[in-house]
């Protein structure tokens, strides 16, 4: 895919994700790996509904700047999952309403923030852990996502928003619109005992569809 394309379609997805509420004002950001290694990133303080294709910055594999606007003070955040997900080639972070509502309840278990409630939650987003919070920008939150070890592809900072990484920019848009999804519906099933996903059925969508999940082994049953 050309250069001008890649940024066209950064601008789409972001336009996107923005028209329908899951990132406000000038929050989120989004990045994609290039084949020599450089990336494309959302710049500071950009409104992920308002991209200029040409003003997107342009970083080199060292994370040097090399054209574009200022990019985005998250840029540690994105280094170190690029660095631990090998297969990672985008990420988006949001600050999507259910999801970031999520990480503030006293329950969540850090390395399982959501049960399993549906088959497409954990086809796309596998599980989510949780990292505890951060201020916006701060460098320490990448020793905490390389402390995942790169078995999560998508990870919710505390009182901040989901950061997911996909090998395609639409793989990432789409396993983070999932997360939203299943954040939406943890919170309206919350207290009501809900049925979820047995450990039976979850052991099927992974030999079916090859799913690797931090918690999930794959085995031969007899």
């Amino acid at each position: 895919m050309s250069d001008a394309r890649q940024r066209e379609e950064i601008c789409r997805y972001g336009r996107s994700l923005f028209e329908r509420g899951l990132t406000p004002g000038s929050s989120g950001n989004i990045s994609l790996r290039l084949e020599d290694g450089g990336w494309l990133v959302t710049p500071t303080n950009a409104s992920l509904g308002f991209l200029d294709p040409a003003r997107i910055s342009r970083l080199d594999s060292e994370g040097r700047l090399l054209s574009g606007d200022k990019p985005t003070k998250e840029i540690p955040l994105h280094t170190a999952l690029y660095d631990t997900r090998g297969s990672a080639r985008a990420i988006v972070h949001l600050h999507s309403t259910h999801a970031v509502a999520l990480t503030m309840l006293p329950e969540i278990d850090p390395r399982a923030v959501l049960p399993p409630m549906t088959p497409y939650y954990l086809m796309r987003a596998g599980e989510t852990a949780l990292v505890p919070y951060y201020r916006p920008g701060d460098p320490a939150v990448a020793d905490a996502i390389r402390g995942l070890a790169g078995k999560y592809s998508s990870v919710l900072l505390a009182n901040h928003g989901p950061v997911v990484a996909g090998d395609s920019l639409e793989a990432a848009v789409f396993a983070t619109e999932e997360l939203e999804e299943t954040a939406k519906l943890y919170l309206l099933l919350r207290n009501l005992n809900p049925r979820f996903l047995t450990p039976a059925q979850v052991a099927d969508l992974v030999d079916t569809f090859g799913l690797e999940l931090p918690s999930h082994h794959h085995h031969d049953d007899d």
